[in-house]
């Protein structure tokens, strides 16, 4: 598979570990009322979606940044590459 890095172009993706879902980088609030049952969710209860999915990968053999990428869990066909700090500072 070849994901096609924002800012390095095509790259393998033995050059990437592959990390699960996106949604991981929100995190729950440490200090809700119910922040407990929060962390429960967040660290237990994952999506398993059979198509188009948010994905972290992290370039491990390259220039260590984080991605976040769509891409389809039936065929693996990729339809979005983006660096995870831009979402994070849009967010």
């Amino acid at each position: 598979m070849i994901i096609n890095h924002p800012l390095l172009g095509p790259r393998d993706a033995s050059e990437f570990t592959y990390l699960g879902d996106a949604n991981l980088m929100n995190r729950p609030d440490w200090l809700s009322e119910n922040a407990s049952e929060q962390f429960y969710e967040y660290l237990y209860l994952r999506e398993n979606p059979a198509g188009e999915h948010c994905e972290l990968w992290y370039h491990e053999q390259g220039d260590r940044s984080w991605l976040v990428i769509t891409r389809n869990t039936l065929t693996n066909e990729i339809s979005k590459v983006e660096l995870a700090r831009e979402l994070e500072r849009s967010a």
